[in-house]
């Protein structure tokens, strides 16, 4: 097992392949502004994987860790009527991992992902690892790519 990951996400990198250098923070880095700190990176460098239910169905959205998630953009971009914050439970539920650790992949069960066009702004960008300790960094096509996640415009502004 890739040390400082959860299970889970260490047997769906082993599934992809991939061989990321996941670094562990005993003091936690369950909001992107602590992963920032942590790491020595820009806040925007952080890519957070947030759970909404869009008509009461989980999508996670990716967004660079500067920016807010605009929750009418998710909901015109994916045509929903009501589009809110998902809670611990089902966050769990869906991903299989609790929030400040949800990875953009590797989650329980197959879900539809969202990724703003901010991160395509990085040559690196840091994603949890599965707990909120844990982290690892991917170019932000490839992260993309591994969560099979739809490019969208769903930051505030």
């Amino acid at each position: 097992m890739t040390t400082g990951t959860h299970p889970r996400f260490a047997q769906a990198l082993a599934e992809l392949g991939l061989d990321v250098g996941v670094r562990t923070f005993p003091d936690g880095t369950r909001t992107a502004a602590d992963a920032a700190a942590a790491i020595g990176c820009e806040l925007g460098q952080i890519a957070k994987s947030l759970v909404f239910a869009a008509d009461g169905v989980p999508v996670v959205v990716l967004v660079d860790g500067a920016s807010r998630v605009d929750v009418d953009a998710v909901r015109r971009e994916l045509g929903a009527q009501e589009v809110t914050r998902a809670d611990a439970a089902l966050v769990r539920e869906t991903t299989g991992y609790a929030i400040g650790g949800v990875p953009p992949f590797g989650h329980r069960t197959r879900t539809r992902v969202l990724a703003d066009h901010s991160l395509l702004a990085h040559e690196v960008v840091w994603a949890a690892a599965g707990t909120p300790h844990s982290v690892f960094p991917m170019p932000p096509r490839e992260l993309i790519a591994h969560a099979g996640a739809a490019l969208a415009d769903v930051r505030e502004r």
